[in-house]
């Protein structure tokens, strides 16, 4: 590949199913619907490690396993993640093993002749205040949201880095970007989860004790986009085929719901029967954040599970396996 934003049809990584795939991070919320999806499409030649198999932040041990492998193709999904209590708490973890995992992988695909890397990102990559839909020219145009800085610069140099590889070596390496992600394996720990996982939990836990209400922050009145993570593995495995391009791309739904709706939404899919209270001295957050993920469709990838489909999915798979 050339050093511009050449965003050319690629079409040749559906057509190896039997080429040595790396997933990272493979026990996640998103690299465990990506094996899902790759195992779908046919591939059976997956390469997957625990991180008691390998650990990623140590260059060594990562150079030494790409140096036996050599895979293919790479999708780089392995994070250190987590919301805003553990962004404040451990800031340097956030920055620093977030910087060593992607620096160390990106860097061993290149030397180890790997044919093309995706690196995943997050929306928070963008400006606190960015316009409304968020496009990709939105990144660097301001102040990030102080309380996930330190994962957000991590991701933004992971972006850059995939660039500086294309442009200084010709290198296909492409980054994607999704929205707010939900679905089976997400976190669902009473203090740390993100919103989605946090309701089912709190309505089912209300439902199981036949609780007369639940109390949710705010307003209801913020809209939020959320992507299934199946649908953010398919849009996964479209760009590993379809794209090769300089500029990062964003994955979203395309579609905002209130917190209210939401909410509600929940609470009919779980089943609670009791009364929904808003506490309205508590704050809301962000009033909006959704993502302008045309720059996708145009490509020709479209969202395929709607969120209450989504949702029912989500919380089958929470009573199967949360306790």
């Amino acid at each position: 590949m050339g050093s511009t934003d050449k965003e050319a049809a690629v079409d040749s990584f559906l057509l190896n199913k039997t080429a040595k795939i790396f997933v990272a991070g493979h026990r996640g919320l998103v690299g465990s619907a990506i094996v899902r999806k790759l195992e779908e499409f046919g591939f059976n030649n997956l390469v997957l490690r625990s991180h008691r198999d390998l650990d990623l932040t140590r260059q060594s041990d990562v150079e030494a396993f790409f140096a036996l492998e050599k895979p293919q193709f790479v999708i780089l999904a392995a994070a250190k993640v987590g919301g805003i209590h553990a962004n404040n708490t451990y800031p340097a973890d956030f920055i620093g093993i977030n910087l060593q995992i992607q620096t160390n992988i990106i860097d061993a695909s290149y030397r180890n002749g790997v044919e093309k890397l995706i690196f995943l990102g997050s929306s928070c990559i963008y400006p606190k205040f960015a316009p409304q839909p968020i496009t990709e020219d939105a990144l660097l145009t301001g102040l990030l949201e102080p309380t996930n800085e330190w994962y957000a610069v991590a991701k933004i140099a992971g972006i850059k880095m995939c660039q500086a590889y294309r442009l200084q070596y010709g290198w296909d390496a492409i980054s994607g970007m999704p929205t707010n992600l939900y679905g089976p394996n997400d976190n669902f720990h009473p203090e740390n989860s993100h919103v989605l996982p946090a309701l089912i939990r709190r309505f089912h836990e209300a439902k199981v004790s036949d609780a007369k209400e639940v109390v949710v922050w705010g307003t209801g009145s913020p809209l939020r986009e959320f992507l299934h993570v199946d649908d953010l593995a398919d849009a996964v495995v479209f760009l590993m085929d379809k794209y090769s391009g300089l500029g990062h791309v964003n994955v979203g739904s395309g579609k905002e719901v209130t917190i209210k709706e939401l909410a509600e939404l929940v609470k009919e899919v779980v089943g609670f029967q009791g009364d929904l209270v808003w506490d309205s001295t508590k704050p809301d957050g962000t009033p909006r954040k959704l993502m302008d993920s045309s720059k996708l469709a145009k490509l020709g990838w479209a969202p395929k599970i709607s969120l209450r489909d989504g949702l029912v999915d989500t919380y089958k798979w929470y009573l199967e396996n949360v306790k």
